[in-house]
């Protein structure tokens, strides 16, 4: 079986988000599994030298973008076992970060044509081709309207992968013709509510339909979390899916982890007590051994859950608390956390960005971690956190709750809360405290945390089916 995983990122070439993180993943492990993947993605400016270093030139062609042809080079790279293509366009991709351009709808489509058109080039036909979101949303479009005679293109079947439904590539009409190059026939396909949607263009042409967690599969034909493609979602649902993400547990592992201050495992979780220790230092925290560090890593954004914790942080900060948080986001975040640390410096540290050295650090020197979030399709640093042996508490929502379970019942793995409420969080909170006081439970939960299995291999397994389901 022959796979093609395209993808707008990867890691470790270019990331935003924790789309890089699986396309960094997913293939790896399906080549472990004797599945021939391989991944293709732009080649940003943002791809470090020594990466790029590393590529080797294929060939160039010229790809259509509705009436006229542009510049397609083609590179090739090898990482982790994995063949990387990258398609090359300076006036598409030599820019400043990766998304959020005046003309993305434009710079994706091009993307997405060149998918298709470089596969007779490098003599790779895949069975099929896996896509991601609504940069590669019109990959299945295009297959279904412009290839669909073409003996090469015969019988390649498409899956397409919703990693978070509310950025789903709509613009207006005008675009159909001038930018996608798509005839009146078929402006249907991407025609929705009144716009142009991409997206739901890729819903109604793909193969198969994914979401990252078997929870979100089921919560984005409610309203509430689909973003106004719940009409079409509830008409789709036999070819719906959710499966579970996971995390590269040779990038994410306590034993080898070169980021993190000292490496610790199962047997040695004194070096997690010295992680603790030197992230308070680190941090300008007061080295206390038993004060409970709640660590948070995230986007400040408002669908994480940052509303609830605003509104009860210095309630829980009069209990034996101290916060290390990292991020970047919306601005009324970004200044109640600076504001936070000022007033209460010997609580609250904050770091204003994303520096991923820092990331793991807190990863493994916190005791506890908190995502409340709104909506969470999969979510990766929770299953981070308990790689880690850093107790998530979440909100029961997408792939938090297909990975959080509540430890009230002695089985569980962390501490979970139902509704979007910030006292509810708070509770969770408490009841987490109250545990964290208690030493010997607190290390059989720590220990729970760190033996659950979130590689990537069952999630693989999965993929492998779906797969064959359709081939």
């Amino acid at each position: 079986m022959k796979v093609l995983f395209a993808t707008s990122e990867a890691y470790p070439f270019a990331m935003s988000g924790g789309l890089a993180d699986v396309a960094g993943a997913l293939p790896k492990a399906l080549r472990k599994r004797f599945v021939g993947c391989r991944v293709i993605m732009p080649l940003y400016s943002a791809v470090p030298e020594e990466l790029r270093s590393k590529m080797t030139f294929v060939t160039s062609i010229t790809v259509p973008v509705s009436w006229r042809r542009q510049y397609c080079g083609i590179f090739e790279a090898h990482e982790n076992g994995v063949i990387y293509y990258f398609i090359d366009n300076m006036y598409y991709f030599n820019r400043e970060g990766l998304y959020g351009h005046y003309d993305d709808a434009e710079r994706y489509a091009f993307f997405s044509r060149a998918v298709l058109e470089v596969l007779p080039v490098i003599g790779f036909k895949p069975d099929i081709i896996h896509c991601n979101d609504w940069q590669t949303a019109m990959v299945p479009v295009y297959l279904k309207a412009f290839y669909d005679n073409d003996s090469f293109y015969n019988n390649i079947k498409t899956v397409f992968t919703i990693h978070n439904i509310q950025y789903q590539g709509k613009y207006g009409h005008n675009l159909t013709g001038d930018v996608l190059g798509l005839g009146p026939a078929q402006e249907q396909i991407v025609d929705y509510a009144g716009c142009v949607n991409l997206m739901k263009g890729a819903l109604v042409t793909a193969d198969k339909l994914t979401t990252v967690s078997p929870t979100y599969s089921c919560e984005i034909l409610n309203p509430y979390f689909s973003y106004g493609l719940d009409g079409i979602l509830c008409n789709l649902t036999h070819k719906l899916s959710g499966i579970i993400n996971g995390i590269d547990t040779d990038v994410y592992n306590p034993e080898t982890d070169n980021l993190i201050y000292k490496n610790f495992n199962l047997q040695t979780l004194e070096g997690k007590a010295e992680n603790k220790k030197q992230l308070q230092r680190e941090l300008g925290l007061p080295e206390d051994e038993n004060v409970a560090v709640i660590g948070i890593v995230s986007r400040l954004v408002k669908h994480k859950g940052f509303d609830l914790i605003v509104r009860v942080f210095e309630e829980i900060l009069g209990a034996n608390v101290q916060f290390a948080i990292l991020g970047s986001g919306e601005w009324e975040f970004e200044n109640f956390f600076h504001e936070m640390a000022a007033k209460h410096p010997e609580k609250v540290a904050f770091k204003n960005g994303f520096i991923p050295s820092l990331a793991h650090k807190i990863y493994a020197g916190a005791d506890i971690f908190l995502m409340p979030s709104q909506s969470e399709p999969c979510g990766l640093a929770q299953l981070v956190a308990l790689r880690y042996g850093t107790i998530p508490i979440v909100r029961e929502t997408g792939g938090l709750n297909d990975t959080i379970k509540d430890s009230g019942d002695g089985k569980g793995n962390g501490f979970t809360f139902k509704l979007f409420n910030a006292h509810d969080m708070q509770n969770a909170v408490w009841r987490a405290l109250d545990v964290y006081s208690r030493k010997e439970d607190w290390l059989v939960l720590v220990k729970r945390a760190m033996e659950c299995d979130n590689s990537w291999g069952k999630s693989a397994n999965e993929y492998i089916k779906l797969y064959k389901s359709i081939l």
